[in-house]
């Protein structure tokens, strides 16, 4: 049984009160949060007012849903309508949205206690959290490890338990590489599947939001709540592939799980021969595994970081200090003051990637470099549809390592771009991948695979990753920190 259902039976049994949960979610934050840095915006009132409802519906004798009364955390790129929303940078501090992202909406109609808001590396772009303006989230097995990113505090407060699941966003591995640090699962949707609109942009054809829990269950339950059809966002189709959540128990015998043998390469030995053990467990559950080569894996990386950042200079073109945000004090005239703000405002990493993509689209470079990455976007589409035509599934290594010690992704941010090189491929091809812990190192530090699917295809991942699950319980560990359900 996940976090999320032993919570609802609790509530319903009235083995406790949403009220009193609340609170020692409350109190955890406080004793442990000074050490883990996973939110950087607590909502006290706004979590005890939604647990007094809940609370009030079953004195009534209503029925509640399985989400109601469960707490939860937000990534700081959620817009929470009058509720501080900085994306962890200086230059949004201070903004509290006039509206709310369409999947907080959701929730917040079935009366999902938030929190707070939690940590991420600014603007969505990093794999450490530590590019947060309110400094790195740390990681729940050995606080001296980083969480990973982008969505570290997400990955830190379900972790530490802190936070019963999270929403974070992925667009290029920041919901599985944190998952993956922190020996929990995240599930990145199909692209499409759940609305944006409310997500604040660092890619748009990339960006996807999706839910980070301590098991299977817990995803396909957040997922199947968060996949609905929203108008207000032009690239929204819902959740095409059904519900997920009563299909976690499926046979998988006669399954074929792809292994691109490229996935494999530059991996560290120990996340390889974590994998491998993986797929030795789906063939003694009567799967088959299928090996491939998938050339255009080679490609994913560059392809990536040059539509991102190119896309990134778009989007982050709205920061100017006329509209919202932050604003330099000192300047003489429009054109210095903008130059200022953002000079300002944004940190080293932001800066480095607007340059980039500014670069790949400025005339004379725009064929050379962004038109060659989305042709060869193309191919990568491509290649998985083929490999699609051999196996149901892909199992792939969702880090080539596991978490490093804080400070490492600043000293070398260009070998922290590696980090990326497993979970950029979905993102370019817009398809779903979930992160499921796997194993250990020599350090007792998790390690994470993905389970890669068709377009839709979450209920086929999310059954094969409930069933690994079910059989190697072993790799789901709990951390010492927080509400002891």
């Amino acid at each position: 049984m996940g976090s999320i259902a032993k919570i609802h039976e609790m509530l319903v049994s009235k083995q406790v009160s949403c009220t009193e949960l609340t609170k020692s979610y409350l109190e955890e934050i406080e004793k442990s949060n000074g050490e883990l840095n996973a939110y950087v915006n607590v909502t006290p009132d706004t979590a005890l007012e939604t647990a007094k409802t809940v609370d009030e519906k079953i004195a009534k004798g209503e029925e509640i849903s399985m989400l109601e009364g469960v707490p939860m955390t937000l990534k700081d790129n959620l817009s929470t309508k009058d509720i501080e929303t900085t994306c962890c940078s200086k230059i949004l501090k201070g903004y509290k949205p006039i509206y709310n992202a369409t999947v907080w909406e959701n929730l917040s109609a079935q009366n999902a206690v938030m929190l707070g808001k939690t940590n991420m590396d600014e603007f969505a772009m990093g794999s450490s959290c530590e590019t947060s303006c309110f400094d790195g989230a740390m990681n729940p097995f050995n606080t001296k490890y980083v969480s990973g990113g982008s969505s570290g505090g997400v990955a830190s407060a379900v972790g530490a338990n802190i936070a019963a699941y999270g929403l974070g966003s992925d667009t290029g591995g920041s919901i599985r590489q944190p998952a993956s640090f922190c020996g929990i699962v995240g599930l990145k949707p199909t692209y499409g599947s759940v609305s944006r609109y409310g997500l604040i942009a660092y890619a748009s054809s990339l960006d996807q939001i999706g839910p980070i829990t301590k098991s299977v269950e817990d995803a396909s339950i957040v997922f199947d709540a968060i996949s609905q059809y929203d108008e207000k966002d032009s690239t929204s189709k819902g959740n095409v592939g059904g519900a997920t959540y009563g299909k976690l128990n499926n046979d998988i015998k006669g399954m074929k799980i792809g292994i691109a043998r490229e996935y494999l390469d530059g991996i560290r030995d120990d996340v390889k021969e974590a994998v491998l053990n993986a797929a030795k467990v789906y063939e003694s559950l009567g799967a088959e595994i299928v090996y491939f080569d998938m050339p255009a894996l080679k490609f994913a990386l560059p392809v990536y970081y040059i539509i991102a950042c190119a896309e990134a200079s778009s989007n982050l073109g709205r920061y100017d200090g006329i509209r919202f945000g932050y604003k330099t004090p000192h300047y003489n005239g429009t054109h210095d003051m903008i130059c200022r703000t953002r000079s300002e405002g944004f940190g080293e990493e932001v800066k480095r990637r607007i340059l980039l993509g500014t670069y790949v689209l400025s005339a004379g470079y725009y064929d050379a470099y962004y038109k060659k990455a989305q042709n060869l976007r193309g191919t990568i589409v491509k290649a998985f549809t083929d490999a699609f035509e051999h196996c149901d599934v892909i199992l792939a290594p969702t880090v080539p390592m596991t978490a490093f010690e804080a400070g490492h992704a600043v000293s070398d941010p260009i070998e922290t771009y590696l980090t990326d090189i497993c979970t950029v491929p979905v993102n370019i091809a817009g398809l779903p991948g979930v992160s499921v812990p796997c194993g250990f190192n020599a350090n007792g530090m998790p390690i994470g695979m993905q389970l890669i699917g068709k377009s839709f295809g979450e209920a086929e991942i999310l059954n094969a990753a409930f069933k690994y699950q079910q059989a190697a319980g072993e790799n789901f560990k709990d951390t010492k920190w927080g509400v002891k359900l």
